[in-house]
């Protein structure tokens, strides 16, 4: 049985969720492998509609298993709470169908608060927090100071490993941010808490990846390439590397192999948060791509800023995620334009250039399109290629030939069955 990566393109917000849940009936598991609640990945079903941050995609399908790996950062009080609210759509969670990593990264109320306060101090120059308290969590996972999921089902191990990052936070963060000293008795209690309400769900992901290997598994990264740590437009990325090569790693089974990687773009592109973003749109025509694609944050609800289709910053994408086929979404918000621009290179300091550069560079490049006809008509209800008009078919052509990766999937909205498969 293969294993299949799910990644995004660019800056994220690309429809790995609705991907997942189309693809998932071919596997017996799905791995978040990095990142945190700071996600939002929307599904549609015929139960209504599905904001997930935390729990994986697979959730909405009773008979796989959904594993939280080591790679993540996972808050206690939200993944309780989120599921919860499944549980209140009737939607089966329990550890027969969630498991979270013991070696995954525990989020502490300190995390979003130390969170808050580096957006404040930062001011104009801040990074556009989800304020989830990520980077703080992934910080003190570096410094070797946070708390993993699996000492919550150790007393003595909990009790000490949380004296020393409570002491060490009085001594170093809090005289920096000047806030209130942080309680150890009041942190001890929070964690006690959830630790009984967890207990059942944490477990060795190791082992219980090596039991299900044979079943496949289905990796869903968060955010896009654009947002790795190592490889996005640093330092405006996230703090994880939601990268297909790093799904091993932070599934919780290193030895696994990827045998495929669907990466999901969509057919304009989007942004959430700070950073460089070549050719955005402002004004009226920022307004009606946006209100067009109802781009606002799954998980924050900001609006994102918008531009038309950057192949430049999605082949570059395509590359670093070694990405073996690709998923076109939100081809149908493009039914009303006239035109579609599409930026085939960027202008910097009086050359076009083809190739995705360093981050330093992307502030002084301007947009170069080359313009595509619209084709002005409903493709909602298209489910085969030759369903679409000729000119939306020759955009899904000339993308497919621009990023040099072939694309099989073709979403046409956000139900389930809204999906055109090519080849």
């Amino acid at each position: 049985m293969h294993n299949c990566a799910i990644v995004g393109i660019c800056w994220g917000d690309e429809g790995k969720g609705r991907m997942v849940d189309y693809l998932v009936p071919q596997f017996g598991t799905v791995v978040r492998y990095q990142g945190g609640n700071n996600a939002g990945h929307t599904i549609v079903t015929d139960q209504g509609e599905f904001k997930l941050n935390l729990i994986p995609s697979g959730i909405l399908h009773p008979d796989k298993m959904n594993l939280l790996g080591a790679g993540c950062v996972v808050d206690l009080h939200h993944v309780i709470t989120e599921m919860e609210g499944l549980r209140a759509r009737g939607v089966a969670v329990s550890p027969d169908n969630l498991r979270i990593s013991d070696r995954a990264t525990a989020v502490l109320p300190i995390s979003p608060l130390e969170d808050k306060m580096e957006e404040q101090r930062l001011g104009k120059a801040h990074f556009g927090s989800t304020l989830r308290g990520i980077a703080p969590a992934y910080a003190d996972r570096a410094y070797k100071k946070a708390l993993r999921m699996g000492d919550l089902l150790h007393e003595k191990t909990l009790e000490t490993h949380l004296q020393r990052l409570v002491d060490w936070k009085n001594e170093v963060t809090v005289p920096g941010y000047g806030c209130e000293p942080y309680q150890y008795d009041e942190l001890l209690a929070y964690c006690k808490e959830y630790a009984e309400k967890l207990r059942p769900y944490i477990c060795d992901a190791g082992r219980l990846l090596e039991e299900r290997q044979d079943k496949g598994i289905l990796f869903e990264a968060q955010l896009g390439a654009l947002r790795d740590l190592d490889y996005g437009i640093y330092p405006y990325t996230s703090s994880s590397t939601p990268l297909a090569a790093y799904a091993p790693v932070g599934c919780g089974l290193p030895s696994v192999k990827v045998d495929r990687v669907v990466g999901v773009v969509k057919a304009y592109s989007t942004c959430v948060g700070e950073g460089p973003f070549v050719g955005e749109l402002q004004g009226d025509e920022a307004v009606a791509l946006r209100e067009a694609g109802h781009e606002y944050g799954a998980a924050t609800g900001r609006p994102r800023r918008v531009t038309w289709m950057d192949v430049v910053a999605a082949r570059y994408g395509v590359r670093m995620q070694a990405a073996t086929e690709l998923a076109l979404t939100k081809m149908d918000v493009l039914d009303g334009f006239k035109e579609l621009p599409v930026c085939v290179g960027y202008k910097l300091h009086g050359q076009v250039i083809r190739d995705f550069p360093y981050t330093a560079d992307l502030d002084d490049c301007e947009p170069v399109y080359e313009v595509l006809p619209g084709w002005q008509c409903d493709t909602t209800h298209a489910r085969r290629f030759e369903d679409l008009p000729k000119a939306a078919q020759d955009y899904v052509l000339f993308i497919e030939k621009e990023l040099g990766c072939p694309i099989p999937y073709v979403s046409v909205g956000a139900e389930r069955d809204a999906m055109i498969i090519r080849g």
